[in-house]
């Protein structure tokens, strides 16, 4: 860095004593001796009309949990799916199986990744797009339009059909273990091919590693059942038996072709990506050859007007934020106003929407579902959330997001197509735009 300038000794000297003689500044560092900064920033008179009342409400079933994984998204989807099925079948409790889909998800993107390597190979070991590829690792999180992909090719089941392991409800050591072997081969399979190794030679060493990871998942997860039986009984009390399922026939029969009814919209108003067009990301996926994940950008407003939509219809909402500012998980509320840390640190985490998405400061990383919204005079002041941290946070799992905060951090959300104008649907469904892969919009919910 040339002409970089260093620290001056003596004016931080200087500034140090400045700051020693301002009370307020001793207040504050004695406060944070025993409190944590969100605890001292914390700011009560912005937060007394965020109450639990919601003009428009919906009533959903009792709220999963993720536990140690990163599988929000899944579990935001499967809440969209289970209460579709609820509806059908007047059921009052119903849960499908998130370890089913995550068994099959992480599964096709091992294959996906391999793939990717393989499409690499040649280039440089720092390539940015090698490395972006092997930084992005196999973890558990994902996008819409990959659960898409997962529950079209191999279908879903009921939770009791395949439950929860230790592992699928904690996954860190599974995958490092096999990001680790998948970092292996890039690197064997990149200098090998650079030495001549024929690409038949390296896909039989792909292969070989797809399925020794094959065998650790089942060890993980279980066996997938093939037909199982689905027991259930309704609100009025009845027992229902429907023997012979596959977890495709499953799909079939209760979700099947309306899950292409749903559309992936995004807020992203930065100069690359104008609105009313529509984008996917490279190297973003999960299924090869399956569906592209795919987002049509909409400003903020229209969003917000199809997600509302959507709720007065009475049917929730799957959507992605930025979950990392001003959250306060034990009350479960998102309030941009309820922290002030500028009057106390000189500093705040507040930008312009744009910015932080260029410039890495936000992006979205958490999937949750949207069932109520407070309306005044027709214009949203409050939200209402089902999250999938267990019924022991938030208010019995639910939590609650103020409108600032929604316009702020919300970057996806999932509209059915009958809520979009016939230029909005043609927009979305037009050859898209191929950004990077490291564009904010293929980030990841987990």
């Amino acid at each position: 860095m040339n002409n970089a300038k260093e620290i001056d000794v003596l004016a931080l000297e200087k500034q140090i004593k400045k700051y020693s003689k301002d009370r307020t500044n001793t207040v504050v560092r004695h406060a944070l001796n025993l409190q944590t900064m969100d605890a001292i920033a914390r700011n009560q008179d912005s937060i007394r009309d965020i109450d639990f009342n919601f003009s428009v409400n919906i009533n959903t079933l009792e709220v999963a949990n993720q536990k140690r994984s990163g599988r929000c998204w899944i579990f935001a989807a499967t809440n969209v799916l289970r209460e579709i099925i609820a509806k059908k079948l007047n059921l009052k409790s119903f849960e499908l199986s998130q370890s089913y889909i995550a068994f099959y998800d992480k599964l096709e993107k091992y294959n996906f990744e391999l793939e990717a390597i393989i499409s690499l190979l040649g280039v440089e070991h720092d390539d940015r797009t090698l490395v972006h590829v092997l930084n992005n690792s196999i973890g558990d999180g994902g996008q819409w339009d990959m659960f898409v992909n997962v529950v079209k090719k191999y279908g879903i089941v009921p939770k009791n059909v395949f439950p929860e392991t230790a592992t699928s409800s904690n996954t860190g050591v599974m995958t490092r273990l096999v990001d680790t072997e998948l970092r292996k081969f890039a690197g064997w399979a990149n200098n090998s091919f650079k030495k001549g190794t024929k690409l038949e030679e390296i896909r039989e060493v792909k292969e070989n590693l797809l399925s020794r990871i094959t065998d650790l998942m089942v060890s993980c997860y279980g066996i997938p059942p093939v037909k199982f039986d689905f027991e259930y009984t309704d609100k009025d009390n009845k027992y229902h038996l429907v023997k012979g399922f596959t977890p495709k026939s499953f799909f079939d029969k209760y979700i099947g072709a309306e899950i292409d009814e749903y559309v992936s919209i995004i807020n992203a108003p930065t100069v690359d990506k104008p609105f009313n067009k529509s984008y996917t990301i490279s190297y973003l996926g999960n299924v090869v050859g399956g569906k592209l994940v795919k987002h049509l950008n909409l400003p903020m407003d229209r969003m917000i007007e199809l997600i509302v939509s959507q709720l007065k219809d009475n049917r929730i909402v799957w959507f992605g934020s930025d979950v990392s500012y001003y959250g306060d998980r034990t009350g479960g509320e998102w309030n941009d106003k309820a922290y002030d840390y500028k009057s106390i640190f000189n500093l705040d985490f507040s930008t312009e929407k744009d910015l932080g998405l260029d410039y890495g400061i936000s992006q979205m990383n958490h999937a949750m579902c949207i069932t109520g919204v407070n309306l005044k005079n027709g214009v949203p002041t409050k939200w209402k959330i089902e999250n999938s941290w267990g019924s022991e946070n938030g208010h019995k799992g639910y939590y609650i997001m103020s409108d600032t905060w929604f316009n702020k951090y919300t970057y996806q959300a999932v509209v059915r197509k009958e809520y979009l104008t016939a230029e909005e649907l043609k927009a979305y469904e037009a050859e898209p735009v191929v950004l990077k892969p490291w564009d904010p919009m293929g980030s990841l919910a987990d």
